[in-house]
């Protein structure tokens, strides 16, 4: 009898259009590898829903909240439904970038100069000397992200609206100039590294999502050794917050600096993106790993008290 897989997307995050796309990729991909698959677009009631079901797997392709803060992941521990990806403490860990840094840190991991800082003091005036960036802790997908410039006198006035849905709390970063580079996690092992060469002057949501947004060069045009420590950076960043099943990290590369010393890694995502203009199924497509392969391999790897 084949495994019932339940594919979690969606969910009232501001991520749910990609999580609807991600999951509806992964659904048809399952099926196609002949799982017998449940689309679940998260609600409220996902933990009835669940109960009902009663699936023998959970693929968790929930971007934002509730999926990638542990939440969710609390829901499954308590049904005791086999999921993929992180657990509770290292999504919660992963999501919160303040912890986050503090965490990567720690394990020697560079990290851009920064704190948190409450919205009302970055409305107020700059928290640091420009260029900087100015981030929600827990968000996804670059939304509510913003890049204060040199030549600009005051912070962002979008910080002081009265609609502004992204969380009290910032990050505030310096700027790294130069390369954006990402790496993704399979298990233990690194998938290689792409070069992100975003259309926008900034990798935004559009650039993300949108087709032709941006161009993914695989691999990355940087020299071997810088290469290599992408990839050693990432599978200790990952281990470093307790991931498990897959991740991603970002970096930013100042390749001015012949030391080496400008590679910045700027965040863990344990619930990457899997539509068709995603990284990490290119990532793995370099690996000879298939799309088909790589869904399947999330689903095996499911486990409990990740």
């Amino acid at each position: 009898m084949s495994k019932h897989v339940a594919v979690l997307m969606g969910g009232w995050s501001s991520e749910r259009e990609v999580s609807l796309r991600s999951g509806a990729a992964c659904a048809a991909a399952l099926t196609e590898k002949g799982y017998r698959v449940t689309p679940v677009d998260v609600g409220r009631d996902v933990a009835e829903v669940l109960a009902r079901l009663t699936p023998d797997v959970a693929l968790n392709v929930l971007h934002g909240h509730p999926g990638e803060d542990g939440t969710i992941q609390g829901i499954l521990e308590i049904l005791r439904i086999p999921y993929s990806h992180s657990g509770v403490l290292s999504s919660a860990l992963a999501m919160d970038k303040g912890q986050a840094r503090v965490m990567l840190a720690a394990a020697g991991i560079p990290v851009a100069e920064g704190r948190v800082v409450t919205r009302a003091e970055a409305a107020k005036a700059h928290v640091m000397a420009p260029p900087y960036v100015l981030k929600p802790v827990a968000e996804g997908s670059s939304v509510g992200v913003f890049i204060v410039r040199e030549d600009q006198a005051h912070p962002p006035q979008e910080l002081s609206r009265e609609d502004w849905s992204f969380g009290e709390s910032l990050l505030a970063e310096k700027f790294i100039p130069g390369l954006e580079l990402t790496c993704a996690v399979m298990g233990d092992r690194p998938l290689g590294v792409i070069e992100i060469e975003a259309t926008q002057p900034f990798y935004d949501y559009e650039s993300k999502y949108a087709p032709g947004g941006s161009r993914h060069i695989l691999p990355a045009r940087i020299l071997p050794e810088i290469y290599q420590r992408v990839e050693m950076l990432s599978v200790a960043a990952h281990r470093a917050l307790g991931c498990r099943g897959v991740s991603r990290s970002d970096f930013r590369y100042d390749d001015t600096k012949a030391d080496g010393s400008g590679l910045i890694c700027l965040e863990v995502n344990t619930q990457p993106g899997m539509t068709e203009t995603s990284l990490v199924p290119d990532l793995a497509a370099f690996q000879g790993i298939s799309f088909g392969e790589l869904v399947t391999w999330m689903v095996e790897d499911a486990s409990l008290e990740r």
